[in-house]
């Protein structure tokens, strides 16, 4: 594991100080590596409403065929054969 050192204000530090003390985190670094995480499923969750809206704007829906289905199936073991060719 590597560390990232960075600068803070002294305000800031006795806040996280004080997070740490009374968050239950074993230390500042738990502290930030909980921040790091809760910041990646936000902008996950931003990404999937993102992906939802333009799904849901992008026209009216029309029913899966055989051929749409069997179109799916042929991507994905392309994909798997692709991928089990550089493992």
């Amino acid at each position: 594991m590597k560390s990232i050192n960075i600068s803070l204000p002294d305000t800031m530090r006795a806040y996280i100080e004080e997070q740490v003390a009374q968050g239950g985190y074993s230390s500042v670094s738990e502290y930030f590596r909980e921040l790091v995480r809760q910041d990646q499923k936000q902008r996950a969750k931003e990404r999937l409403e993102t992906m939802l809206l333009e799904g849901l704007n992008s026209g009216n829906a029309t029913e899966m065929t055989v051929q749409d289905w069997e179109d799916i199936r042929q991507t994905i073991r392309e994909r798997m054969n692709k991928h089990q060719g550089t493992v």
